[in-house]
């Protein structure tokens, strides 16, 4: 929906809750205009069943509006003595609709002494449930959220098996588009395949002031411009359409930021003609042939196991035996092998000629080699024809929502003939460490400014699953930050020790107000 749509609706429904309730403002001794002056009439109707002001602000919270209102709706029936079970489930089963039925058929009498507690342990059980659960989305939604790590593209900086917090507030919360769906639920309802969000309707992208830009080497939860994950891959042509805060999340590491003009030769990145460096918590692998002298045994599992080499390898022939593939390993862990004796080379794989499936599917590079491209920003402008339509042609149409057609050489913009395209939003380059293993924007292009979901800013915990049914905690992980300078330290000492004061000073300060008491 437009803003001009929204607008609309806004006083369709300002409109309705004038018609359904001025004998209820009047009841309760206010005058009717106050029932139809948008914004007030909420104020005061909080005043009308004694409920906190800054109630109001949380009916135009999306998603958190989803909760308030039938609340609102309950609790204005009760300010006029419709108590029963019956009264509470009308009123919700017919979305406050039996408020309009009440106004002009029943003589109402406005309780103003009303006890604002629950009636029964059941119903006070309810409101804290509700409350805890509208403080938690707004926390999930504006602040933090956790988030866990499903894959290895970004191996030896986030494991498989982290539990991360995602900062919102880092590159500014973003205020949910989808405005009805579950609380707390992303895409799917648990436990079912059914999704958990209505396609309509929906709100314009609007995001909340940012304390920080995107820089180079950041890491960053984003929302997977090319959802579905099972229509990607199996090359079907098929697309399933979510909205964009309902895309599948992933993370991977920002590697081109709006301006740039970014190109990989051999595996190594480079931005504006120069090698982009990574920080030192970053471990770039790639995949790589060992080649053995076919005499000397080495014990694999153990070399594995001691440098942590979680990825996959086997040998390329299985009579001879004689090459090694290993499909991620670090610079450093290259090294290493070749002063294992037996060792004869430790090759680094470079993906040479036209790989299928690179962006933008022109046939033109491969993962290794690529580019060089041009990183969208904001209000630049760029020649457009049929040589450059192919990098831009999904942002025209998918994410900046233009009308493309093309006619011969002739290239239309929402009608009119287009020689250049001036970029409506800023766009990133997003690529995992685990260079061989991780479907990234060299597969499916840039990622928009509006998919940006956070920053990962701490593990809580991290799961260890090595596929042999044996599952521990990683506890030099746990309370560890995901940026940062240096190597990744835990803090969960430190957690421990500053629980167990807390614990400890709570006792004696209880005991000690016991005492003056007595």
């Amino acid at each position: 929906m437009t803003l001009y749509l929204w607008f609309v609706f806004f006083l369709a429904v300002q409109v309705i809750h004038f018609l359904g309730t001025w004998k209820l403002y009047e009841s309760a001794g206010r005058k009717r205009w106050e029932a139809a002056i948008p914004v007030y009439n909420a104020i005061v109707l909080m005043k009308i069943i004694d409920r906190p002001t800054w109630w109001t602000i949380l009916l135009f919270i999306p998603i958190i509006n989803l909760i308030m209102f039938p609340v609102i709706w309950v609790e204005t029936i009760r300010s006029f003595g419709k108590k029963t079970s019956i009264d509470t489930f009308l009123v919700i089963a017919t979305l406050g609709f039996y408020i309009f039925y009440l106004n002009y058929t029943q003589s109402l009498t406005y309780i103003s002494d009303r006890s604002s507690s629950p009636d029964h342990k059941g119903a006070d059980t309810i409101s804290s449930l509700l409350f805890a659960i509208i403080v938690a989305t707004i926390v999930h939604t504006y602040f933090i959220q956790p988030y866990t790590i499903p894959t290895s593209s970004l191996e030896k900086s986030l494991l498989v098996g982290d539990f991360l917090f995602v900062s919102k507030m880092n590159y500014g919360a973003r205020v949910p588009m989808t405005t009805v769906a579950m609380p707390m639920v992303h895409d799917t309802i648990p436990m079912t395949k059914r999704k958990s969000y209505l396609n309509w309707p929906q709100l314009p992208y609007f995001r909340l002031p940012a304390l920080q830009t995107i820089d180079r080497t950041d890491i960053v939860v984003f929302n997977w411009p090319a959802d579905t994950v099972y229509k990607f891959r199996d090359h079907s042509g098929l697309r399933v359409d979510k909205p964009i805060d309902k895309k599948s999340n992933y993370v991977k590491r920002c590697v081109g930021i709006p301006g740039d003009s970014l190109s990989i030769k051999d595996g190594l990145v480079y931005i504006n003609g120069k090698e982009l460096i990574l920080p030192e918590r970053a471990k770039p692998q790639f995949s790589y042939n060992v080649v053995l002298d076919g005499k000397t045994p080495i014990d694999f599992e153990y070399l594995f196991k001691d440098m942590d080499i979680t990825d996959g390898a086997g040998f390329l022939n299985q009579q001879t035996r004689d090459t090694l593939f290993i499909s991620a390993l670090t610079a450093a862990g290259a090294e290493r092998l070749k002063t294992v004796p037996g060792i004869t080379a430790v090759n680094r794989i470079i993906s040479k000629g036209v790989e299928d499936g690179i962006f933008p599917h022109i046939n033109k590079w491969n993962r290794d080699n690529f580019g060089p491209i041009y990183i969208p920003q904001k209000g630049k402008t760029v020649a457009l024809n049929l040589e450059t339509l192919p990098f831009y042609k999904t942002i025209i149409t998918d994410y900046e929502k233009k009308n493309l057609k093309v006619n011969g050489n002739e290239i239309q913009i929402d009608g009119k003939v287009a020689s250049t395209y001036t970029f409506d939003q800023n766009y990133y380059w997003m690529m995992g460490d685990n260079r061989h293993n991780s479907e990234d924007s060299r597969y499916w292009g840039y990622v928009p400014e509006n998919h940006i979901v956070g920053k990962p800013i701490f593990i809580w915990l991290s799961w260890d699953t090595n596929g042999k049914g044996l599952n521990k905690i990683r506890w030099d992980r746990v309370f560890t930050t995901v940026s940062g300078e240096g190597q990744p330290q835990s803090y969960f000492k430190i957690f421990l020790i500053a629980l167990a004061a807390f614990f400890v000073g709570e006792y004696f300060w209880k005991k000690r107000k016991a005492k003056k008491e007595l």
